[in-house]
């Protein structure tokens, strides 16, 4: 036999070389580096939807108070004849409603194409980090009686609420309002049929 027949060849060790470990963990480094890198880029679209959010619950908690408060209310005028709303007033830094830190300011100029049209333009303001911040926008306004006003006459001064909306007690006909046809009951004959 032939020396190298007498020496054996070793037997492979079993596992894995520095190598493969190496271009493994770098395979999974560059996956969490993706999936953390998914996760800020959430996370930062979640808090731009929710300063949005906000952003349009603010400007919709203005519009409303703004609705009920620019015209004041003057009843006394009213009562003699004159225009029970009074020109707009300029506001200067309101607390807004159901948000702390924020206060706007508006005035109104009016439309002179159209008597009881007003341009609203309004400026938002808040503190952010210690930094002062504002957004401005302008709206328009109809001078007429607040929503509030309307249904505490409709309902207080003028007592039950109309016809319309009263409750119907199951398994009859609801009245017509006035000035309107009544339905005829089912299974009965046209009234104004040809003859």
């Amino acid at each position: 036999m032939t020396r190298f027949a007498l020496v054996r060849a070793r037997p492979r060790r079993a596992g894995f070389t520095i190598l493969e470990v190496v271009l493994a963990l770098a395979i999974l480094l560059f996956g969490m580096v993706a999936v953390l890198g998914l996760l800020t880029t959430g996370a930062a679209l979640t808090r731009t939807a929710q300063l949005r959010t906000e952003a349009a619950a603010a400007t919709e908690a203005v519009l409303a108070d703004l609705e009920e408060t620019l015209f004041p209310f003057q009843p006394d005028v009213a009562a003699n004849g004159g225009d029970e709303l009074g020109a707009p007033k300029p506001i200067v830094d309101r607390p807004l409603p159901g948000s702390s830190g924020v206060v706007y300011s508006a005035t109104a100029k009016a439309n002179p194409a159209r008597a009881k049209e007003w341009r609203v333009d309004v400026e938002l303001t808040w503190t952010s980090a210690g930094v002062r911040r504002e957004r401005r926008f302008t709206t328009l306004l109809v001078q007429e009686l607040p929503f509030g006003e309307r249904l505490r006459r409709q309902f207080i001064e003028g007592g039950a609420p109309p016809a319309s909306t009263a409750p119907v007690p199951p398994g009859s006909v609801a009245p017509a309002p006035p000035g309107s046809v009544a339905p005829a009951p089912a299974g009965a004959a046209p009234t104004d049929a040809p003859r």
